[in-house]
């Protein structure tokens, strides 16, 4: 088959979306001949055809989702069998939704005054305006169409905005590296070199903090938390750089600047894994969180947010994959559960095998058989 893959922002370095859509793309190509559609790509695979999309309009950002989506539209309209579409767009055969959709988001509240705050908020805004206008037509289902979202809970919450998407709507969950499970290496004889080359201390107790807004994803609660544990507790901050020197200020107010290592967007996170002793994940929202599948492949014991902020917690257990963080805003429990992994070997030693089996029950290959399936059968009802 000829698949069209539309993905903006087409590079390892972005968030768990752009990630995600590098993997099926992947996998895909390994029996198709893919092409992707994106106006930003790091990306090289010997079997992706790339296809970069230049709109000189960058901000604001509506408008250039708008150009985007007619230049795509316009691009694939005509000689393929399937359209990927990883973003928001009226066009395509299978759509993937990585976050909350902007209706649900608005709209879900059952409190009548905020419900009418939000529909003044969406009247005077264009760039509201057109994000519902674009997802009502992505949303209204026909036969070539599919709807995939990375988690079950998000698959609730897209039911709960477009009920009409809940027959031809179905979860296909990120996966990892199998081979990072499966290959014998001593993570520990590498971490030291890991940890120079990204200039961490060797010393010491890293925990790993990875995520692109470091607001949403609960870095500035860590931080605090950070402050509250003994000084051989440091920090190492992987992602996108832009609120590092906020992030700055509150680390100088808690006198903690010298634990708190701002690694910006790391190409291979590989890196960060093996020199990190714990990945800390106290998001506020999260689809997924690919994070702690990537973290549990490394053989890394995880501190996380439960099932209300983080999809992936939906299939954890506390206290047998990872540590589970009830409240993501409170420092004290982020503290206490980060310090109970290093006071109990034994409960250490548990997390990460019982992770190291979790990310081996989910695999990169499994979640692009799922996407075989889904395309042949939209090839299958465009010819009946």
């Amino acid at each position: 088959m000829r698949i069209a893959i539309l993905s903006r922002n087409f590079l390892v370095t972005g968030g768990g979306a752009e990630r995600y859509s590098i993997h099926i793309a992947e996998c895909i190509a390994e029996k198709h001949d893919v092409h992707v559609f994106a106006q930003t790509i790091e990306h090289h695979h010997p079997k992706i055809t790339y296809h970069r999309i230049s709109a000189r309009l960058y901000r604001p950002r509506w408008i250039n989702q708008l150009l985007f989506n007619a230049i795509s539209w316009w691009m694939t309209k005509n000689g393929f069998d399937v359209v990927i579409a990883h973003e928001n767009t009226w066009h395509g055969n299978v759509h993937v939704v990585h976050v909350l959709p902007v209706k649900y988001s608005l709209f879900s509240f059952k409190h009548r005054l905020k419900y009418l705050k939000n529909f003044i908020k969406v009247a005077t805004s264009p760039r509201l305006i057109s994000y519902l206008l674009l997802e009502y037509f992505r949303f209204t289902p026909n036969r070539r169409k599919k709807f995939v979202t990375t988690s079950n809970a998000l698959q609730q919450a897209m039911i709960a905005a477009y009920p009409k998407t809940k027959d031809k709507m179905l979860v296909i969950k990120p996966g990892v590296e199998v081979d990072l499970v499966t290959e014998n290496f001593n993570r520990f004889s590498t971490k030291n070199k890991s940890r120079i080359i990204l200039g961490l201390p060797v010393n010491g107790i890293c925990l790993l903090f990875v995520g692109n807004d470091f607001r949403k994803k609960g870095l500035p609660a860590l931080m605090e938390a950070l402050a509250k544990l003994p000084h051989q507790f440091f920090l190492a901050i992987a992602g996108n750089p832009v609120q590092k020197q906020s992030m700055l200020t509150i680390a100088e107010s808690l006198g903690i600047t010298q634990r708190c290592y701002f690694l910006g967007s790391v190409k291979n996170l590989d890196i960060a894994y093996c020199a990190a002793d714990c990945l800390v994940h106290p998001t506020l929202q999260d689809s997924y969180a690919m994070v702690v599948l990537e973290a549990f492949a490394h053989h890394l014991p995880v501190v996380v947010s439960s099932a209300s902020y983080c999809g992936i917690s939906e299939d954890l257990s506390s206290h047998h994959e990872a540590l589970i963080i009830e409240d993501p805003k409170n420092p004290q429990q982020i503290c206490e559960l980060v310090a109970e992994i290093f006071n109990d070997e034994t409960l250490r030693l548990r997390l990460i095998r019982n992770g190291k089996d979790f990310a081996a029950r989910h695999s990169w290959a499994s979640a692009g058989e799922a996407y075989e399936t889904v395309m042949k059968s939209l090839v299958i009802s465009s010819k009946e």
